[in-house]
């Protein structure tokens, strides 16, 4: 870490105003006297920590407001400055963001009934900010980079919370740069001997004449692109992380050898028409790989991420993954929610369709400003399915379903399926037609008769795969059923199952006609 300086801190920012420069020092000043007497576990000055979070949100684009309360974050909590202290000096704005940080470093999460209403809270709170979920990923971050020092009966739950919480919705912002940080520092400290025996095959598999390889195929790709008139890219390649590789690893029976995305080289062009020549000209050199060609372009993952993925055989006995994608995408791939305000294509963010992955993503857009301006944005509309987890409290009867919930809706593996008209509906893996419907709208839920999937008549209890195209056909007499309910798979279809049949049943007893009692 380097040593706290504010001249790096304000370097850092995107095209400060004086303004912009003048709020960061007063917070960095602030923040700085507030801790002066307060240290780490590791003994070092606690101002370090405020001012790793801080420049961490410049890594993240975050505009000057969220780099300031990155400073201040821990200062009513830890140090006792009084809320009020806040708001006069640096106005009410601040003062939401500070206390909103100060809420979620309450919450306590070790996958017990008892702390799920906490975690409920945790979700209350991100619901009404993201910049406050991203200050605190941030230090959250800084925290596991120092855990050794932390005592050891609190690193494993600190660990695990961080894997099982942070990590994924790092993960679902699709800000791919603190995931991955994220779970790397967390496995040793979860799964220690997993991560021993990961990090071996690593060493073995990935050595020097590894990388001497991949420098190679590298220069062959670049002399190839410039031969055939692609003058304008840069590459580079990246190395899989440790804990994703211990995820792939376990579903292939610890056989690296047949893991062929360890390292990846990456193309950086200046189109999407480039991506597409580019997968051309590297197919017609060397033979794809059946089976491992993914057009993320055409069909972004849930998180938003796009790009282009082949395995080719380099010729030389080996297999290697090239990842083909703009400079924005790139951006996107690691930054996720706050690489930039606002996409510049021209595509379509307000389809009604809930679950549209597009009209998820432009939901939180407005709050990352490229310069200081962030003022007005703050109360702006949350993405849905935070809402949801927001929202929940008031529909789970049984503690450990929001945890199940949680898991299984929002943090387990994802598929996108298209209605008709081509609008993405992003449901949990294993969702089918009665999750499509209730995803789509509750009425059209509750009034399901049948499905089309892909032009042919589906049950309801078929798996939806990525891609899948489905229609719905209602009738005003077609109702929710008890064997709905055992068959769909997401908490929102469930939850409107229930509803729907409780009405049922109340309707039945309303017009069911009383037995009169006969006297004997």
């Amino acid at each position: 870490m380097v040593k706290p300086s504010l001249y790096e801190l304000i370097n850092r920012l995107r095209d400060p105003t004086v303004s912009d420069m003048a709020l960061v020092s007063k917070a960095y000043h602030f923040a700085k006297n507030a801790h002066k007497d307060h240290k780490r576990f590791s003994g070092e000055p606690y101002f370090n920590h405020l001012f790793a979070t801080a420049m961490y949100l410049t890594d993240l684009h975050m505009g000057p407001l969220t780099v300031a309360a990155g400073l201040l974050h821990d200062s009513i909590e830890d140090v006792g400055v009084e809320a009020e202290t806040i708001r006069s000096e640096f106005g009410d704005e601040m003062l939401f963001l500070v206390e909103g940080v100060t809420n979620l470093g309450k919450v306590r999460y070790q996958g017990a009934d008892r702390h799920i209403g906490s975690l409920r809270k945790f979700f209350v709170a991100m619901s009404k900010d993201l910049r406050v979920l991203i200050i605190k990923l941030c230090d959250r971050l800084h925290n596991m980079e120092t855990l050794q020092y932390v005592r050891k009966e609190k690193q494993y739950r600190i660990a695990k919370e961080t894997m099982e919480i942070y990590a994924p919705l790092a993960h679902r912002l699709g800000i791919r740069k603190l995931s991955r940080r994220l779970t790397d520092l967390a496995f040793p400290y979860v799964y220690p001997e997993d991560y021993k025996k990961t990090k071996v095959l690593m060493r073995k598999h990935m050595n020097k004449e590894d990388m001497a390889h991949l420098e190679r195929m590298l220069k062959s790709i670049k002399r190839e692109l410039a031969d055939n008139d692609i003058t304008d890219f840069s590459t580079n390649y990246r190395i899989k992380s440790l804990f994703n590789l211990y995820l792939k690893l376990k579903r292939k029976e610890w056989d690296i050898k047949v893991v062929y995305d360890i390292a990846a080289l990456r193309i950086i062009v200046n189109s999407i028409e480039d991506c597409y020549r580019a997968l051309g000209i590297i197919h017609g050199k060397w033979r794809p790989l059946p089976g491992r060609i993914k057009d993320y372009i055409a069909f972004p993952k849930t998180n938003g991420y796009r790009g282009i993925h082949t395995t080719v055989f380099t010729g030389d006995g080996s297999i290697v993954e090239i990842q083909i994608r703009t400079s924005d995408m790139h951006k996107d791939s690691e930054y996720g929610v706050t690489s930039h305000f606002e996409y510049k294509e021209n595509i379509d963010v307000d389809s009604p369709v809930r679950g549209n992955n597009l009209k998820w993503l432009k939901q939180f857009l407005p709050f990352v400003e490229s310069s200081g301006n962030e003022k007005g944005n703050w109360q702006n509309e949350t993405p849905g399915w935070i809402e949801e987890l927001a929202e929940f409290e008031s529909h789970s009867d049984q503690p450990s379903l929001f945890l199940e919930h949680l898991r299984t809706d929002f943090f387990g593996n994802r598929v996108f399926v298209f209605t008709p008209k081509g609008d993405v509906v992003d449901l949990p893996h294993g969702a089918n037609p009665i999750d499509f419907a209730y995803a789509i709208h509750s009425d059209i839920g509750n009034h399901l008769s049948s499905a089309i999937v892909n032009g042919k008549p589906a049950t309801f209890d078929k798996n939806l795969k990525n891609g899948d195209i489905v229609e719905i056909i209602t009738k005003t007499n077609s109702h929710p059923t008890q064997k709905w309910l055992k068959l769909s798979k997401t908490t929102l279809a469930r939850r409107h199952i229930k509803n729907s049949l409780k009405q049922e049943e109340i309707k039945d007893n309303l017009y069911t006609p009383k037995k009169k009692s006969k006297r004997i």
